[in-house]
């Protein structure tokens, strides 16, 4: 759904961590370990997977959507389509507010036995798009099934805008 990625110095090519629907990945087997390495000199909580509620049910609310676009579709009324949209937007709303309250939660709690400490510093990647945090800089955009699950919105309030049209003819 989503990937996040930091360049700095020791890493000019990047390391990036990939949020999932339902775990957190990266380029490699190590690489949320190496992020939770960074995170830890600084005073950030480790990312752990198993402890984000979010990654345990996530999946079965986009497999509930994705059930609710096939009924949609049988039904092919427009104001189903629209009721779907809206949901949709609603909680990808939702969603979004979500993962900025976790990004803060991580980039702004930090520990004060922390190696390195600097005042005043906030480690909170962007929500979307680019930030510069100390040496690194942080890209953070939507991912393959981010881009796809928009493109899916999209089709759905055009089939609700054209369907409309059609009835009104």
């Amino acid at each position: 759904m989503w990937s996040i990625t930091l360049v700095a110095p020791q890493y000019p090519d990047g390391v990036t961590m990939y949020i999932w629907i339902n775990q957190i990945s990266g380029e490699t087997a190590g690489t949320l370990q190496n992020i939770n390495i960074l995170n830890h000199y600084v005073g950030m909580k480790y990312i752990e997977p198993d402890a984000i509620p979010e990654l345990q049910y996530f999946q079965y609310i986009i497999a509930a959507l994705i059930a609710l676009a096939f009924i949609t579709a049988f039904v092919d009324k427009p104001g189903v389509y629209l009721a779907w949209f809206v949901l949709f937007a609603v909680l990808a709303i939702l969603g979004i507010y979500d993962f900025y309250l976790w990004e803060y939660d991580y980039g702004h709690n930090l520990d004060p036995k922390a190696p390195i400490k600097i005042p005043g510093a906030s480690f909170q990647p962007p929500l979307i798009g680019y930030k510069q945090i100390i040496n690194f800089e942080a890209y953070s955009y939507p991912h393959t099934s981010g881009y796809l699950a928009g493109i899916g919105a999209a089709c759905m309030a055009l089939a609700w805008f054209f369907k409309r049209k059609i009835k009104a003819s």
